[in-house]
């Protein structure tokens, strides 16, 4: 019995993944400026107009939170979807990040992203900061993948280099 649940295991930690992911990669950039603010940031995809939220990040920290009153400059976003929402969003929502490179990473029938269906989709990266700009980025893909793909769109204030890595 015990051997025959050893190959069973082996079998099945064996097996290749079959799992398709899309793995998002961006450059939060370091702004030389006296008042330095770290930005709010939304990541969704769209796809025959509907929204898929993969994260927002903002200041979760703020006294009675505050935080979520400039959610609104992210206008993009808050329009299509953030006016929408109950804030925070659980496996969406998270505090804002530090300059430097950030990845997230999604699985294709889990949460937040769901179960895709097959067709034309945009991910779209916004960020907006306090005492700074805001930017949008955006990077058209089809789903599901075919091959390993490397898609990239550059920022050029509050956004660097983004990346969005698909796998079949």
């Amino acid at each position: 019995m015990r051997l025959r649940l050893l190959v069973i295991l082996c079998i099945l930690f064996a097996l290749p993944a079959t799992a398709k992911e899309l793995t998002i990669s961006v450059e939060i950039p370091r702004i030389n400026v006296a008042e330095y603010h770290r930005p709010y940031t939304a990541f969704w995809i769209e796809h025959e107009g509907k929204v898929t939220n993969l994260a927002v990040w903002y200041d979760l920290e703020m006294e009675d939170a505050k935080g979520e009153e400039w959610l609104k400059d992210m206008r993009q976003w808050w329009r299509r979807s953030g006016r929408s929402l109950d804030m925070p969003v659980d496996g969406v929502s998270g505090a804002t990040r530090a300059p430097g490179q950030h990845t997230l990473a999604f699985t294709d029938g889990e949460a937040p992203l769901g179960k895709l269906t097959a067709g034309e989709y945009t991910l779209i990266v916004e960020a907006s900061r306090e005492v700074g700009g805001r930017e949008v980025l955006k990077i058209p893909f089809q789903w599901p993948p075919t091959q390993q793909q490397v898609l990239n769109a550059q920022g050029e204030n509050e956004l660097g280099t983004l990346s969005l890595t698909l796998t079949p």
